[in-house]
């Protein structure tokens, strides 16, 4: 933990991920401001000790104003909607890539010491696993490839400019807070939603396709350090276990146990550009971060149906508009039936 007090902006900061960050950092006592445009966040979600502002990243000069006087910036905004954006690719294009160029170009501007930005393990798309830092993006749907155009436009702007940077590539992570009515993503917190409503977990595929799960509490011990560890600049770190490479039936059959249900799985037609198994190694972490996994997959799913389960079910809301409605589109968003 850092001792020095700094001015900290949070992009996503009504999210998941950002929520959680924006909250752990104000508790070190640093001087949080978070931003997002509750698209994919909850008002409950916002940490009380925090300065927020229901601003859009792409809303460069707002986004520019707030940053006045900012020390660090933490890009964890994204509409990360990987399936989806085979479908909707504008959207998805929009809030992942011009988003962040758009944080990028005000943090710079503003002269930020450092920005650590939240990419995504689809960066390494269909290659041989686990995943390491060294491999060269293989993304495979327009999601990743927002995601790796945005690494690449950080990097070049902040060499040219001498801003330090950080990529962090969490991947699937569960745990309270996550947005459970969100038809098109978190896989976990969809199953637990519809298994509480006494409906069956939804599988694309065989259900053989293999995860690994990370833990909100897990990831944040690695994000934390970012803030100012000198011989993080200008590294791409895996954050996430490598220990529980399990397939989503297997996910499903825990969701079952946890919840009590006893319903087995609707199959339907696998989605185009699923990427089969994909896992990435830890070990740069553990190195350099110290990690290790806490919290494991049945415990982390466990808490996940203890919030969602106090918070209580919702149905699904199917607030972005599908793009490219065709025969490839999956039925179950077609015709909302998730």
């Amino acid at each position: 933990m850092s001792s020095k007090k700094m001015k900290i902006l949070v992009t996503g900061a009504a999210g998941f991920l950002g929520s959680h960050l924006a909250d752990k950092l104000s508790i070190q006592g640093h001087n949080v401001i978070g931003i997002d445009n509750m698209l994919g966040g909850y008002e409950d979600n916002i940490p009380k000790k925090i300065k927020f502002y229901k601003i859009d990243c792409c809303d460069f000069n707002k986004i520019k104003d707030v940053m006045t006087d900012v020390d660090i910036v933490y890009h964890c905004a994204a509409t990360a909607h990987e399936g989806l954006s085979v479908f909707s690719p504008y959207e998805i294009g929009k809030n992942n890539y011009l988003a962040s160029v758009s944080i990028f170009s005000a943090a710079i501007s503003n002269k930020v010491k450092r920005i650590i930005f939240c990419s995504s393990m689809a960066r390494y798309g269909s290659q041989n696993y686990p995943f390491t830092e060294d491999m060269s993006p293989n993304p495979v749907d327009p999601y990743a490839i927002a995601k790796v155009a945005a690494e690449k436009t950080l990097v070049n702007l902040c060499e040219l400019n001498k801003i330090e940077w950080v990529i962090a590539v969490p991947h699937n992570i569960i745990g309270p807070r996550q947005k459970y009515d969100d038809p098109f993503r978190n896989v976990v917190s969809i199953m637990i939603n519809r298994m509480l409503q006494n409906k069956a977990p939804i599988i694309y595929g065989d259900g053989e396709q293999k995860r690994c799960f990370s833990y909100i509490d897990d990831c944040l011990d690695c994000l934390i350090p970012m803030l100012d560890q000198k011989n993080l600049n200008k590294q791409i770190i895996n954050i996430g276990p490598d220990e529980e490479f399990v397939s989503i039936n297997k996910v499903a059959e825990i969701c079952s146990n946890i919840t009590g249900s006893n319903l087995k799985p609707i199959y339907k037609k696998e989605r185009p550009q699923e990427v089969k198994h994909a896992t990435c190694s830890a070990n740069k972490a553990r190195k350099l971060l110290n990690y290790q996994t806490k919290v494991n997959l049945n415990d982390g799913i466990q808490k996940t149906f203890d919030y969602i389960k106090k918070r209580g079910v919702r149905p699904f809301d199917y607030n972005i508009n599908i793009e490219i409605n065709n025969d490839l589109t999956p039925e179950t968003w077609k015709k909302k039936e998730i």
